[in-house]
């Protein structure tokens, strides 16, 4: 079984675009290899959009060498992008954008939403890219609610929405250029359920809401924290001490460089001087790839 490796805690509230409030809950910056291949996971609200005739977000900005996933847990969005890929994101679906050779996009709260206002929860989750794939063509995945599977714990203790990779003989729609597994858990309080994971693979866990535990002589993973579960063993046991709402992630390492600047991440900084060079010269708009 894995244990608990470090638990990690950012709780810096800044603004992204119109967003806020946004927290950064881990970052490769601070983290390295450490937790590859995923870089960052930005938390966005809860908070409250006040009614408006305005569009809130982020306008136009580029991207390549990973991809980006968008998981809406309260609130809408709609997103467009260069490759013409782009929709709503309502509550419960996810969007798996992948910039890949270059792509720009924008992100705003739908119209709708915007007018009537409400309540916004929104995770974004970046994941770096094989070497040999940053250069492919860019793809765009909206996979709604009712396409993630939804399922459900033994003895009542919760559900689990699996939204990349396999859980229980169930499949997540997302289609990813390596093995990941994503899911998102609510576990009631008093509720323990093990979760698989392999050797070697970078194991995080990003609790929304609640309070867990990995074993009894663990420190306790409490809101708005993450847990860095250690490479070694397989499985992870979790149990909640209060009603938890977290996301679980799970995927073996590149063992790749990273060189990231700004909207890129790419394995050298030659590369990264290629991605401006690039954009400048329009080449960040190419056809999309079908699903």
């Amino acid at each position: 079984m894995k244990t608990l490796a470090f638990i990690h805690r950012n709780d810096s509230l800044f603004s992204v675009g119109d967003f806020h409030p946004v927290k950064t809950i881990f970052s490769h910056h601070e983290l390295g290899n450490t937790v590859s291949p995923f870089l960052l996971l930005d938390h966005l609200g809860p908070g409250l959009l006040k009614p408006s005739n305005l569009r809130k977000g982020v306008t136009e900005h580029p991207h390549r060498g990973f991809e980006t996933v968008t998981i809406m847990f309260q609130g809408e969005l709609e997103h467009r992008d260069s490759t013409g890929g782009g929709g709503i994101i309502a509550e419960g679906d996810v969007q798996w954008m992948t910039a890949a050779s270059g792509v720009i996009h924008k992100e705003l709260f739908s119209e709708e939403f915007s007018k009537q206002g409400g309540a916004f929860e929104i995770v974004q989750l970046w994941v770096n890219l094989p070497a040999k794939d940053k250069l492919k063509p860019a793809r765009y995945q909206s996979l709604k609610k009712a396409t993630i599977p939804t399922v459900q714990l033994e003895h009542d203790a919760g559900f689990v929405r699996v939204i990349a990779g396999e859980y229980l003989g169930f499949t997540g729609p997302a289609k990813t250029h390596s093995p990941i597994l994503l899911l998102d858990i609510h576990l009631k309080a008093g509720q323990s359920t093990v979760f698989p994971a392999k050797v070697g693979d970078s194991t995080l866990i990003f609790l929304r809401t609640g309070c867990l535990e990995f074993s009894p002589e663990d420190e306790l993973l409490d809101d708005q924290a993450l847990a860095v579960i250690s490479s070694h063993g397989e499985q992870v046991e979790i149990t909640a001490h209060r009603e938890s709402k977290f996301l679980f992630m799970s995927a073996a390492p590149l063992n790749e460089p990273i060189n990231a600047k700004g909207f890129f991440v790419m394995n050298t900084y030659a590369e990264i001087l290629q991605a401006y060079e690039d954009l400048k010269a329009g080449k960040f708009i190419q056809p999309v790839e079908s699903d």
